[in-house]
């Protein structure tokens, strides 16, 4: 246990703020409510009303999702390769040559496919 005390110790801090940082803004900020502070935000454009059952959201929006996702996290793969690049040498570097190609293929794949255009 002794080894895990300042990753609680963290914790609960980090814990601590947000309780801390939540109530003072309840207890210090502005309470004038109006119905244009509370209504939902569209990046400026006025809300659209939704149907009764929800709605469908185009599939491509889910598309751009999965692929903010997909890439995000390739890149992240990038992160642990630079801190051990001197231990790998060669080999890292071909490994991440043939890591960094096929990302590449796929985001030409999706670019050419028009993945990334947004009607």
């Amino acid at each position: 246990m002794h080894p895990y005390v300042p990753i609680l110790v963290l914790g609960v801090l980090a814990a601590i703020f947000v309780a801390g940082t939540l109530v003072t803004s309840a207890l210090v900020g502005p309470k004038r409510y109006n119905r244009a502070k509370l209504d939902s935000y569209e990046c400026g454009i006025e809300p659209t009303p939704q149907p009764v059952g929800g709605g469908r959201f185009p599939v491509k929006y889910y598309i751009t999702a999965m692929l903010f996702i997909v890439f995000d996290i390739e890149i992240i793969f990038l992160y642990p390769w630079a801190v051990a690049f001197d231990q790998m040498a060669l080999f890292g570097l071909v490994e991440m040559v043939i890591f960094i190609v096929t990302v590449f293929v796929a985001y030409a794949y999706v670019w050419r496919r028009g993945g990334l255009e947004w009607d």
